[in-house]
């Protein structure tokens, strides 16, 4: 069993700055890639941010410069930053984890999204 979970959504002004946060917990062997998507109404869910487990990351281009993503292996924690913040970010932010659990095959984990609404 394996949890995801999200905090740090919340309501910003334009140009304001927001963290969020996502802790993996359960009976994970090892973590491949931790990364942020995003739904915003009426829209297809789309990438934001991925980190693999060397660090490498990989950014959508409508956030490259304003949004920075991290990872804490030994925690298995992954952080976004998100500055200047912009309406159209506004959308439910879900964190996604690609992991073998202990005797199980590499699979796709999500955590229920988070709220975050740009507006002033």
């Amino acid at each position: 069993q394996v949890q995801l979970v999200e905090s740090g959504g919340g309501l910003q002004q334009p140009g304001g700055s927001l963290r969020l946060s996502c802790a993996a917990s359960g009976t994970i062997f090892r973590i491949f890639v931790m990364g942020w998507y995003r739904q915003a109404p009426g829209k297809q869910r789309e990438l934001v941010a991925t980190i693999t487990s060397d660090g490498s990351t990989n950014y959508a281009d409508s956030v490259k410069g304003r949004f920075t993503i991290s990872r804490d292996n030994a925690k298995n924690t992954v952080d976004l930053q998100m500055n200047s913040l912009k309406p159209e970010d506004t959308a439910v932010y879900y964190c996604k984890g690609v992991l073998a659990a202990i005797r199980e095959a590499v699979m796709s984990y999500w955590g229920k999204g988070t709220q975050v609404t740009v507006s002033s």
